[in-house]
């Protein structure tokens, strides 16, 4: 296994839309969301490490959160997790691991990827990371690994690339916002445009290249902790400096700036796993359409439900089509799916009267 591979596992998101089971003391990552034994986060390690030396995957989070990776994955030494004392969106977590990466390492090329994301056929996506590893280490590229669309989705964002382009890796053109639904079949249509999944490839030299040309403010404020990155000093200055830096994502920090910027399409099936309803797209169905996961499920008049449980708990269910039931310890949730996207509105509306505790 190639020792100049690294990966950056993104696990500091809270995932509200997955309320009442991702909450912010124990957020959706570190959960078994698919119930097949394994959590989110421990499933992502391993697909990376079938391309990546274990040593090699940092994970980044918040720092509220260190003892659960370690808990998680228990092959993971203290030094790949790299805590953030503050939120500050992607672009200063990424910057200040890969800082980290080539203070021990000059060479290395690595992946950014997403900690709760579902991929079916892993042998496809480590094929892809693979391509991409070996144009990143032949050219100074910003890479993503783009998504071929299955239908005008409005909630993602899309990457234009060059259609006139014959290679398999092609020049992004431009990043668009999530569109409206007209606009998003117009870039179905299209045929050149695929969701961005928020996976990223690049060498480490390029990634801090991109940053020093393009976010000068931000890389000057984390270049000053080269001398303290990997020694004993470094948490002082991460807790000194980390909330100074501009809350960015890394899209906007570098990607949409930059223009030696590649996109793979992606020749593996992939779900964000962002709401309920995306989970419910991903998962086994019963003989009325409904999908289970951890309960015990008697069913009358009852489809296209998405329902959760505690492990074995019985549930009975009758005359409710479409919804999201979720038993969770102190909170039940009964919700209809056609409204999931307002589960975090629901959420803080149970904190103001009931206490922060609930999420």
């Amino acid at each position: 296994m190639n020792k100049n591979y690294y990966a950056i596992l993104m696990a500091g998101g809270v995932g509200s839309r997955f309320w009442p089971v991702s909450t912010q003391e124990f957020p959706k990552q570190f959960h078994d969301m698919l119930g097949t034994g394994e959590t989110l986060i421990q499933k992502t390690f391993s697909r990376l490490a079938n391309s990546i030396p274990k040593e090699n995957i940092f994970i980044l989070t918040n720092e509220r959160y260190n003892d659960l990776v370690l808990q998680q994955l228990p092959e993971v030494a203290q030094r790949q997790v790299v805590l953030e004392p503050a939120m500050r969106n992607t672009a200063p977590c990424i910057l200040y691991a890969s800082l980290k990466i080539q203070k021990e390492n000059p060479n290395a090329v690595m992946i950014v990827a997403p900690s709760d994301h579902w991929i079916e056929d892993e042998e496809a996506f480590t094929d892809n990371v693979q391509q991409a590893f070996d144009f990143c280490s032949e050219n100074p590229a910003l890479m993503t690994l783009g998504i071929q669309p299955t239908f005008p989705n409005t909630g993602y964002g899309y990457i234009e690339y060059n259609k006139n382009h014959t290679e398999a890796i092609k020049p992004v053109a431009q990043f668009r916002e999530k569109p409206d639904y007209e606009t998003a079949k117009q870039f179905i249509a299209q045929g050149n445009f695929l969701w961005n999944a928020g996976i990223f490839m690049w060498s480490v030299a390029s990634v801090i290249a991109a940053f020093k040309t393009n976010q000068r403010e931000l890389f000057q404020l984390f270049e000053k902790g080269m001398s303290a990155y990997n020694t004993s000093e470094e948490t002082a200055f991460i807790q000194e400096n980390y909330a100074k830096a501009e809350n960015i994502s890394v899209d906007y920090a570098i990607m949409e700036a930059s223009k030696n910027v590649y996109v793979l399409p992606a020749t593996f099936d992939w779900n964000d796993l962002g709401t309920w309803g995306s989970l419910y797209d991903k998962l086994d169905k019963d003989d009325q359409n409904n999908a289970v996961v951890n309960a015990q499920v008697l069913a009358q008049d009852a489809s296209g439900n998405m329902i959760r449980s505690p492990k074995g708990k019985v549930v009975v269910v009758d005359g409710i089509n479409d919804y999201i039931i979720v038993d969770k310890e102190e909170v039940l949730l009964i919700f209809p799916k056609t409204k999931e996207q307002d589960i975090k509105k629901v959420l803080q509306s149970v904190k103001d009267k009931f206490g922060d505790n609930l999420g």
